[in-house]
C-alpha cells in the first residue's frame, strides 16, 4: 500500500469501497432535504479477526481464543454544515496512512471531508492493529503481514464503511443532548510511581502483583466517566462514554476480546434496550488497572462490572437540554508535533536491516521511521473538536498522558469538557514536558515526539476549545 493512502489511494481500496460509497451521500442528501433539524446515524461492523491473524502489532501470539466480538462502532452527526463522523474501534490501534486511509473512506460514505471525521481505537492489547505506511516498508524488507495482515484490514475498513453508509437513510431527529459525569471504583491507577527524588521508582502496568506498588497511591488519575447522550424527545437514541485508562485485564495466548469495555459496554446495553453505546478511550497513556488487576482472568468481569457502575452513574446525572443545529459545530485543528531527537533515518534504517535482530525490534524501528518522515515532510494531523451546546470533546492523537485530560478541563472549566485520545497512533506516547526528564517506559522509545509536544498541544486545545493563549 502507498505510504500516503489519504493522497493516493490504491486501485484496490477504490475498488472495494465503490458500491457502498454512492448509496450513503444519495441517503444523505434525501435525509438533508426531509429535515433541518440535527439528525444521528448510528452504525456499528464486526471487526474481529479470523484465526491466525496478528495481534497487538504482532506483539503477542495471533489470534486463537475468541471471547467476544470486536467492533467498529459511532455515529454520524447531520444537519450542522457538513456531516461529522465519530468512530471508535476495538482494535490496539490505527496509525499513520491507515488512519489517513479510514477518515477519507468513512467521509465519503458519509458524504463530507476527511477533517469533519475522528477515528479512535479503544486500545485493546487482546485486538489487531493496523499502519499502512509502516507495512509498506515491512514489505521491502520481507517482513510483509509481521504488524497486522493487510486482508483483514480491508476487510475491517470495508465494513465499516458499509456501515456509515448505511445507517444515514435510517438517521433520526435529535431534540436533546444530555451530558454527565458517574465515578468509577477501583479501577484506574497511575501507572508511573516517583521516588523522593523525583524520577520513577516504579512502574504498574495493567496488571501487578508487587505488593509495594500495589500500596502505592492511586497517583494522578481522572476518576470520572462522562456520558454524551443523544434523544429524541424523550427517547435517548445514542450514549458516547469517556474514561482514562488502559482497557486491558489480562491478554496473550492467542486471546481475542473487547475486554473490560465490552463487560461494560454488554452492561449497559442490557439496561438501555435498543440504546446504542459507543465508549472512547480518553488520555489514560499512563493509567492502568495495575493497582486493582492481578491480571487473572476473574478480574475482566470485575472490572468491567466496576467501569459499566461508573456508566450507570454518569447516565443517571445526565443533564439533558434542547439542540439545534446552530447548537453543534465541529472545530479543526492542523498542527505538526516536534520529533524525538533519538528517532532518525539512520539509526532506524541500520535496525530494519539487521536481520539478527528480532522482528519486533525491526518492525518497531519501522514504525519510528514511518512517522519521522510524514513529520518531516507535508503531513499535519488534524485535530477536531466537537460542540453540542456547552458539551466539548477534544478528539487527540497517540497515547496521551492524563495530565492533557485535566488540563482541557481547566483550560474551560464553566464547559462540560470531555476528550477521546487513541487517534493516529503513530506517535505513540504523549507525555508531559517534565514526565521525559523523570524516566519510566512512556517516556522511553514508545515515545516518538520531543518533550515540548506539550506546549503545542496546550496551544492546539485553547485553539479548539477557542480559548486565548496566555500572554
Amino acid at each position: 500500500m502507498n505510504i500516503e493512502p489519504k493522497k493516493d489511494p490504491t486501485m484496490k481500496r477504490r475498488d472495494f469501497l465503490a458500491a457502498t460509497l454512492l448509496a450513503g451521500p444519495l441517503a444523505l442528501r434525501a435525509a438533508q432535504a426531509a429535515s433541518p433539524s440535527v439528525r444521528i446515524g448510528i452504525f456499528r461492523a464486526d471487526v474481529t479477526p479470523p484465526p491466525g491473524a496478528p495481534l497487538c502489532h504482532g506483539s503477542i501470539p495471533p489470534a486463537k481464543v475468541f471471547d467476544d466480538p470486536l467492533t467498529a462502532r459511532g455515529i454520524v452527526l447531520l444537519g450542522a454544515d457538513a456531516p461529522i463522523v465519530l468512530c471508535a474501534v476495538d482494535w490496539v490501534g490505527i496509525g499513520n496512512g491507515a488512519h489517513d486511509a479510514w477518515r477519507a473512506a468513512l467521509a465519503e460514505a458519509a458524504g463530507t471531508t476527511p477533517d469533519r471525521v475522528s477515528v479512535h481505537v479503544v486500545h485493546q492489547h487482546t485486538a489487531p492493529g493496523v499502519d499502512d505506511s509502516t507495512e509498506a516498508i515491512l514489505k521491502e524488507h520481507g517482513l510483509s503481514g509481521a504488524m497486522f495482515d493487510p486482508q483483514v484490514a480491508e476487510a475491517a475498513l470495508r465494513d465499516t464503511v458499509s456501515a456509515v453508509s448505511g445507517c444515514l437513510g435510517d438517521a433520526q431527529p435529535v431534540t436533546h443532548v444530555g451530558f454527565g459525569r458517574g465515578k468509577v471504583e477501583k479501577f484506574a491507577s497511575n501507572r508511573r510511581i516517583l521516588g523522593p527524588d523525583g524520577k520513577i521508582r516504579l512502574t504498574r502496568m495493567s496488571s501487578c502483583r508487587n505488593a509495594e506498588a500495589i500500596a502505592a497511591p492511586e497517583g494522578i488519575i481522572d476518576p470520572f466517566c462522562k456520558s454524551i447522550s443523544f434523544f429524541s424527545s424523550d427517547r435517548p437514541l445514542a450514549v458516547l462514554t469517556y474514561y482514562a485508562t488502559h482497557p486491558q485485564s489480562h491478554y496473550g495466548g492467542g486471546l481475542v476480546s473487547a475486554d473490560t469495555v465490552g463487560v461494560a459496554r454488554q452492561i449497559r446495553e442490557a439496561a438501555l434496550p435498543g440504546v446504542a453505546h459507543v465508549h472512547f478511550n480518553g488520555a489514560g497513556g499512563d493509567i492502568a488497572a495495575g493497582k486493582y488487576n492481578d491480571g487473572s482472568p476473574k478480574m475482566r468481569e470485575i472490572l468491567g462490572e466496576r467501569l459499566a457502575e461508573g456508566m450507570r452513574l454518569a447516565w443517571e446525572a445526565t443533564r439533558r437540554i434542547p439542540v439545534s443545529p446552530e447548537d453543534v459545530d465541529w472545530t479543526v485543528c492542523r498542527t505538526k508535533l516536534p520529533l524525538r531527537d533519538s528517532v532518525t533515518e539512520e539509526s532506524s534504517l541500520i535496525r530494519i536491516r539487521n536481520t539478527d535482530l528480532p522482528t519486533r525490534e525491526r518492525l518497531f524501528a519501522v514504525r519510528g521511521l514511518v512517522w519521522l518522515r510524514r513529520m518531516q515532510g507535508d503531513h499535519e494531523l488534524e485535530l477536531g473538536c466537537l460542540r453540542v451546546g456547552p458539551v466539548r470533546v477534544l478528539h487527540m492523537p497517540g497515547e496521551l498522558c492524563i495530565e492533557y485530560q485535566l488540563r482541557a478541563e481547566e483550560i474551560l472549566p464553566d464547559a462540560f469538557v470531555a476528550m477521546a485520545a487513541y487517534g493516529d497512533i503513530g506517535p505513540g506516547y504523549i507525555c508531559t514536558e517534565i514526565a521525559y526528564s523523570r524516566g519510566g517506559y512512556e517516556t522511553g522509545r514508545v515515545s516518538r515526539v520531543a518533550p515540548r509536544v506539550e506546549g503545542v498541544l496546550h496551544d492546539a486545545m485553547r485553539q479548539m476549545l477557542r480559548v486565548e493563549a496566555t500572554p
